[in-house]
């Protein structure tokens, strides 16, 4: 209470102004938009360059003719649109991202899983393990794909050609579904260890009592995964499924270095596509609205697995 009878929340903030105390409510929207400036100021601003601002001006550029040269942009209204909907190539090279994005995302999860349940079994060495399968990840797209290129093109080919082991003696790369192949082996290389320490932290935070008490109750090591970690690892699950599923489908740097594309085109992704577009083919309008229409079709993809898995999550 104070002098005058009033009586204040003692959460409220203090400021000396020289003439007084002056209380500040936290409730005011004043005192939460300072608040809000002083912590999050900076990255909204940051986030807003970074990702609002590009995405709301590539939008503009949907609705306009460019090389990306000249300084007219001629307004051409869904002109963009409608020659997206027509190309035939844009069309196959997202059909082909899907099949290669499915297959990958299968895969990434189940090495992951699988290296993730074999380095929480209490082998020796799992530390150095963990460490080695992760290193990958931190190699970039462009000199992971070079080196795998050398693999498949020499390394393979040698060893294939010494011990006369036909798969092996010539380079998978030089066919179609060879090359396909290749792109997934090494995402899945790729991918897989850091997926791995997600699925380690979901392991490793299944409360052992609860393992016990199965086992207890008559329940194998197999039932025990079955019935017991996996339902709590649900949130694992789906943050490595929305990472995957997201990274497959944006696929370009290993795309690049690995196959460019070949051969005759038949590993051209969508990013990559998108890319030849717009910087090849000097259409940035187009090219944008093709990067547009690939983005909303992996968010929608993305965020409805994201939804189901987060439905399952609170029926487990």
């Amino acid at each position: 209470m104070t002098g005058s009878g009033q009586s204040h929340n003692f959460l409220d903030d203090k400021t000396n102004t020289g003439k007084g105390i002056v209380i500040m409510d936290r409730n005011t929207t004043k005192y939460k938009v300072k608040q809000y400036i002083m912590f999050a100021g900076i990255s909204t601003v940051l986030f807003a360059a970074v990702v609002i601002i590009p995405f709301i001006y590539g939008l503009y550029l949907t609705f306009t003719s460019w090389d990306g040269i000249s300084k007219d942009k001629q307004f051409v209204g869904f002109a963009n649109y409608i020659a997206t909907f027509k190309d035939i190539a844009y069309w196959q090279a997202l059909g082909r991202t899907v099949i290669y994005s499915v297959i990958s995302v299968v895969l990434v999860n189940v090495v992951a899983f699988f290296l993730a349940y074999l380095l929480t079994s209490g082998i020796k060495g799992q530390n150095f393990f963990r460490a080695g399968f992760f290193i990958p990840n931190q190699i970039g797209g462009i000199v992971l794909g070079y080196v795998w290129k050398f693999v498949f093109n020499r390394a393979f080919v040698s060893i294939g050609k010494a011990v006369s082991i036909g798969a092996l003696s010539n380079s998978w790369l030089a066919t179609p579904s060879g090359a396909m192949a290749c792109l997934i082996i090494v995402s899945v290389w790729q991918y897989a260890g850091y997926m791995m320490l997600i699925y380690i932290a979901g392991l490793t935070g299944v409360s052992e009592d609860l393992k016990e008490a199965a086992k207890i109750d008559g329940c194998n090591e197999s039932q025990t995964t079955r019935y017991i970690v996996l339902p709590l690892m649900r949130a694992s699950f789906t943050i490595c499924m929305f990472l995957t599923i997201t990274r497959c489908f944006m696929i370009y740097d290993v795309n690049l270095s690995l196959t460019e594309g070949g051969p005759y085109g038949s590993t051209v992704m969508a990013a990559m596509y998108v890319y030849q577009k717009a910087f090849s083919a000097k259409q940035y309008g187009v090219g944008q609205t093709e990067a547009i229409i690939l983005f909303i079709f992996t968010a929608v993809i993305a965020v409805s697995q994201t939804i189901i898995n987060k439905r399952k999550e609170v029926e487990a």
